[in-house]
């Protein structure tokens, strides 16, 4: 599905000089520049997604496109969901892109941090095959079960309610994901081994434990809250370091005795390897503003995410450091995606 999105006629199209004066009136946008004689950007930029429309990636992406678009005038940003193989056909096809910054992908954990560890042959390089350009958001995890199906009303509760039970069957949105080894981090907590039961979706994930499928999942504050506020769902701990603005009567699994449990996810904006030093420079100053603008991280904040808006540098250091983080819980659970 690509969706554009753009301010002012898109049939206008606009010549060089017009674009500067339009990038100039804008309030945030950075400074215009000449490459090969063009100006960047000059036509809408597109941004790849591995995953469907609604989901946590896609929510992201979206948010960041309408803000770029924004300050670039009536210039558009293609928001292209590519789902599928837990976003490595995304991943890949990005990687192959011209390396024009015409061309980004909206990277997250498991495509650049965990994927490394879990399949023996990728078709792309994590390290050589992008150049990172920001880091706009964390997302914290939340431990839901259905108040329903399940007694247990808080972590040590649960831990012992799944010790009675013939399994801890745990929902995950996808084998070899963040949710995934999530699960496996919580059996070790408690003892337990997980059954993990993989969905392709976290609203799958949701819907097994709806129908009582699966006693519990870790899904994201985003994509969770909605129902934990109207009683659907209940909320057993955050996986973040503190409590979640979006639900913050939920404590975390460190106030409730378990520290080892303290996770996140974050989605970045990543262009294919020798895009030009000045093509990233603008992509991270105009992406940055964008996301700590007043407006931008309201939104962002309001649909369950903590705003980061890292420097390129930041991010390929958090990137090098989840890298080895994540490397070790796969190692020890021994999983191979191929």
């Amino acid at each position: 599905m690509t969706t554009v999105f753009a301010t002012g006629a898109r049939r206008r199209a606009l010549i060089a000089a017009t674009t500067l004066i339009g990038l100039g009136a804008m309030p945030w946008a950075s400074q215009a520049f000449a490459q090969g004689g063009s100006v960047y950007p000059n036509r809408p930029v597109r941004l790849v997604v591995g995953f469907p429309p609604g989901s946590g990636p896609d929510i992201v992406a979206r948010l960041v496109a309408q803000k770029l678009s924004e300050g670039w005038g009536n210039l558009g940003v293609v928001v292209d969901n590519k789902p599928g193989a837990a976003g490595l056909i995304a991943a890949s096809e990005v990687a192959r892109a011209q390396p024009d910054g015409y061309t980004l992908l909206l990277a997250e954990t498991g495509l650049l941090a965990i994927a490394p560890s879990t399949y023996s042959k990728l078709s792309y390089d994590p390290k050589k095959d992008f150049a990172p350009v920001s880091q706009v958001v964390t997302s914290d995890f939340m431990l839901v079960v259905n108040p329903a199906k399940v007694p247990a009303r808080d972590v040590k509760q649960f831990a012992t309610w799944s010790r009675a039970q013939k399994g801890l069957f745990m929902g995950t949105f996808g084998a070899g994901t963040l949710g995934h080894f999530g699960a496996f981090l919580f059996g070790d907590a408690i003892g337990l081994k997980p059954e993990p039961v993989h969905y392709k979706t976290t609203g799958d994930a949701l819907g097994g434990l709806f129908g009582g499928d699966v006693a519990g999942s870790f899904a994201s504050v985003g994509l969770s809250a909605a129902n934990v506020k109207a009683g659907k769902l209940l909320a057993l701990a955050s996986s973040g370091d503190t409590r979640s603005p979006s639900l913050p009567n939920v404590p975390t699994f460190r106030e409730q005795g378990y520290p080892q449990l303290s996770f996140s996810a974050w989605f970045g904006i990543v262009a294919p390897a020798r895009t030009p030093p000045e093509v990233i420079a603008r992509l991270e100053a105009d992406i940055r503003k964008a996301v700590q603008s007043a407006q931008g991280k309201a939104k962002l904040e309001e649909a369950g995410f903590n705003v980061t808006g890292t420097t390129s540098r930041e991010f390929a250091h958090v990137i090098d450091v989840d890298t080895v983080k994540w490397g070790k819980v796969v190692a020890a659970t021994g999983f191979k995606a191929d």
